[in-house]
């Protein structure tokens, strides 16, 4: 690996073979821990709506709590992930899928193909209408499919009006995590009972086990709650595009996705930069780890943790143990009528109020990292000389494809919002098994030594592509012997 001269220099440090080199520019001075809260609070909203609210709770309604330790492992794993994740954008600027498509030319274009099966189901906004409507009291004739097209055009035009396109998401999931916190905090004094928690000790921690077989959990089941134990598949990819925006690392020379009706656009693409590794420069790299460990660790992981802990014993607190069958929403509308019974009227509808938050938070993610995980790989290598294509516009061409697409499945008549969230946890699951092998190819012969992955963040690395790699094999298995 060549050293640079000086600032401005054109160098071959990171694989160049399908991307241009980059240049040496010096890493910024790294920020206090404040001024960066918020850069995982858009995957912490998009990770309490996918395991969190629904599957989690529905797994522990079936089995109780013998599989919980597989929820803690999950959001661990996740963790580690998007750190390795983040090492890479830190240290250059430049997405991991930019630095994996620096090794393979065709990664870049199979990640967009792996993001839109796992999102084009519109699986979360068919939940919060369905949450809606259980708060509404609108009953089985509930226009359930319009309100979520109506739902999805919303957030369609809130995502391509802001004129700085990250900072009107975070600061919108910023207050809806914010109430989803506020209900959780009430629900552990009000509704949730000391058998519960009791049975939280003996079998999360005394008991656990791995319910393969069980009649409702089957292994698609199973492996969509391991992904979406946290964020999930494509998601985690997109940290990368979160913390430069956030002006984190080397991000802080990487343009903003604005609004191409109200921001002002830059057309070069999201190639990235290194820094020389001086001691000035390595200063600098530790303070931005140091703080960047800290921010996902409080942000995403004690947070995800605790809220998934805590709907899970409000799930068995309120529902009988296996008597829910029925592999749909049945059983957040039963969990809201019991808290209507046991508790007051009230805190079943705020109990649907805030599933209705907390799905429709998820959809707004969604929609944003997937556009915006397109959008940066289509500038970077389909589109990098095109002046009229910038980031910003194609972000917005793929947000309204998405919502497009998504109406026309719900309009076909595939509205199930248990079934949507499946098959997208299931893509998720595979995708994770692929993208933990080659972070530790990226972060160990990408960048410069003294930057590099080892030690637990590596074995760690290992064991999420066994584990996923393991689990995508069952499910390939499960549906040959189907």
């Amino acid at each position: 690996m060549v050293t640079s001269d000086g600032p401005g220099q054109v160098q071959p440090t990171l694989p160049s073979k399908y991307l241009p080199p980059v240049e040496f520019r010096d890493l910024p001075e790294p920020v206090p821990l404040r001024k960066v809260v918020g850069a995982s609070v858009i995957i912490l909203a998009t990770a309490i709506g996918s395991g969190e609210i629904i599957l989690w709770p529905y797994i522990t309604s079936q089995i109780g709590f013998i599989f919980m330790w597989a929820a803690v492992v999950g959001f661990g794993i996740q963790f580690f992930l998007n750190m390795e994740i983040e090492r890479y954008t830190l240290a250059t600027g430049e997405s991991a899928i930019t630095g994996f498509a620096r090794f393979w030319k065709p990664w870049w274009w199979l990640f967009i193909v792996f993001a839109l099966c796992q999102n084009f189901w519109p699986g979360w906004a068919t939940g919060a209408s369905t949450a809606l409507s259980f708060a509404l009291g609108l009953g089985e004739n509930a226009p359930i499919v319009p309100i979520t097209i109506a739902a999805l055009v919303a957030i369609g035009i809130t995502l391509t009006l802001s004129p700085v396109v990250y900072q009107a998401v975070e600061k919108i999931q910023f207050v809806l995590v914010a109430l989803i916190m506020l209900f959780v905090v009430v629900a552990i004094p009000v509704a949730t009972t000391s058998e519960a928690w009791g049975a939280l000790v003996s079998e999360g921690i005394g008991g656990p086990g791995f319910p393969l077989g069980h009649e409702n959990l089957d292994i698609a089941l199973l492996l969509g709650a391991l992904a979406f134990a946290g964020a999930g598949g494509a998601n985690n990819l997109v940290q990368s595009n979160y913390i430069r925006d956030k002006g984190m690392g080397m991000g802080q020379y990487i343009p903003k996705i604005v609004s191409p009706i109200t921001g002002h656009e830059e057309a070069k693409p999201s190639l990235g930069y290194m820094f020389p590794t001086d001691d000035e420069n390595m200063r600098r790299w530790r303070g931005w780890w140091k703080v960047a460990n800290l921010e996902q660790f409080l942000t995403f992981f004690v947070i995800g943790v605790v809220s998934l802990i805590i709907m899970s014993v409000l799930a068995y607190s309120t529902l009988p143990l296996g008597q829910v069958e029925e592999r749909n929403l049945d059983f957040l509308f039963l969990e809201g009528q019991t808290l209507q019974e046991t508790v007051a009227p009230w805190f079943g509808t705020a109990f649907w109020l805030t599933a209705v938050i907390t799905l429709f938070s998820t959809n707004l993610g969604i929609l944003d990292y997937t556009s915006r995980l397109i959008a940066d790989q289509l500038k970077i290598n389909a589109l990098k000389d095109s002046q009229v294509w910038t980031e910003s516009r194609i972000y917005a061409a793929v947000v309204w494809l998405m919502i497009i697409v998504g109406s026309v499945i719900l309009l076909s008549g595939v509205s199930q919002p248990f079934v949507l969230l499946v098959i997208s946890s299931c893509i998720a699951g595979v995708q994770m098994f692929i993208y933990s092998g080659l972070l530790i190819q990226l972060n160990r012969k990408a960048l410069p030594k003294e930057l590099q992955v080892g030690g637990v963040r590596l074995a760690v690395l290992a064991v999420s592509f066994l584990f996923f790699g393991f689990l995508s094999v069952l499910l390939v298995l499960d549906n040959i012997g189907g």
